[in-house]
């Protein structure tokens, strides 16, 4: 195969400012779906639609369902960080806003694959191509997609700097919650204060992760308390993200933060705290071989990439698809350094990049199942 790239790069740079420029969080995703739905109709490419909830749709291109391998790509984002600069600008070869690295830059990439693929032998896709909503909150997108579809491998375009990945971290999410005394601030003592409670809960808790278990990757987001004025406050929680590595005794963990928990000395106030583990995600790890890891060697070598594979240390869809029964691989353009930042970026040359290793695989699917040029 000749891995020259025959992807129309102009038409890709502006399909992916379009995309960025659409302000697209989970839950509000209609817009960007109905934009894609409208590009895709014009580039002559059938579509379906699959209904997630009210006004939230799945797109998805496929006329075969025995196909061996599904492009996923996620096409919400989280909040933007700053509402007046979320959108599209570049300098040189960088490509800033929100989502350009996670993951709008990947899921350009795949419709611009799928794309260019029509032109060179038509509509007889030999993979299937679904953009989910809903990844950053509760992957509710990719569960839909599921009950309906199923295929024995996936390229999941998240960032991984176009290195394969073929492990995936699992991932905890804990909810803690601190009683206090509300008590007018002048006449208070830290054990009365929910907050000081939570604090040396995590300060307990982070020294757990660091000196023990220094392969967790622990983070402490959103710290709320009550809004007490003068007072102490007498309630504070927090989310806990911990990310595992695949073959992490995920259990142990959970008993660990637990028993941290569980063994927090009370004050003499009575103050207490509780814990609610409220998502549980399997890491997983594959062997790097089967039909689609063959095919991505052979692109690789034929565009003289290097062949380094590494392990994808997020949360993402990817263990859905997992957990499902498929083997999903992460290949996407971008950094996860980047992601979710106030100066999200991303090279638009991997992003063109990327395109051009998607449309490889679509070459090769084809010429592996015997598809000829209509």
């Amino acid at each position: 195969m000749n891995p020259k790239p025959s992807i129309n790069e102009p038409r890709l740079r502006e399909l992916f400012r379009d995309m960025v420029d659409i302000y697209s969080p989970s839950g509000k995703e209609d817009e960007i779906v109905s934009w894609i739905g409208s590009y895709l109709k014009k580039q002559g490419i059938e579509r379906t639609f699959q209904t997630v909830e009210k006004e939230r749709r799945n797109i998805i291109i496929t006329n075969d369902n025995d196909a061996e391998l599904l492009f996923l790509g996620h096409i919400d984002t989280v909040p933007a960080p700053d509402f007046d600069h979320y959108g599209y600008s570049e300098e040189e070869d960088i490509i800033y806003g929100l989502g350009t690295a996670d993951m709008k830059g990947g899921c350009a990439a795949m419709i611009e694959a799928f794309t260019a693929y029509r032109e060179l032998r038509g509509d007889e896709f030999p993979a299937v191509l679904a953009l989910v909503v809903g990844e950053e909150e509760t992957g509710d997108g990719a569960l839909a997609f599921l009950e309906d579809y199923h295929a024995p491998w996936a390229i999941v375009g998240e960032p991984t700097r176009l290195k394969p990945c073929f492990s995936h971290y699992g991932y905890l999410e804990f909810m803690v919650s601190a009683a206090g005394r509300r008590i007018h601030a002048s006449q208070a003592s830290l054990n009365d204060n929910a907050v000081f409670t939570m604090l040396n809960t995590l300060l307990r808790l982070a020294d757990h992760c660091v000196s023990g278990r220094n392969d967790v990757i622990f983070n402490i987001r959103d710290l709320m308390s009550s809004n007490a004025g003068f007072a102490a406050p007498d309630h504070c929680e927090v989310w806990l993200d911990l990310h595992v590595p695949s073959q992490f005794p995920i259990e142990d963990l959970i008993f660990e933060v637990e028993d941290i928990i569980r063994t927090t000395p009370s004050s003499p106030a009575g103050n207490g705290i509780d814990i609610s583990c409220n998502t549980i995600h399997r890491g997983y790890s594959l062997p790097e071989k089967g039909p689609i890891a063959e095919i991505l060697r052979e692109v690789y070598s034929e565009r003289k990439m290097p062949w380094e594979t590494d392990t994808f240390l997020s949360d993402s869809d990817a263990v859905h698809l997992w957990q499902s029964g498929i083997r999903p691989v992460i290949l996407g353009p971008g950094g996860l350094e980047m992601a979710h930042t106030y100066d999200e970026c991303v090279s638009f040359s991997e992003v063109r990049d990327a395109a051009e290793i998607y449309l490889s695989i679509l070459m090769k699917l084809t010429g592996k199942s015997g598809t000829t040029t209509p």
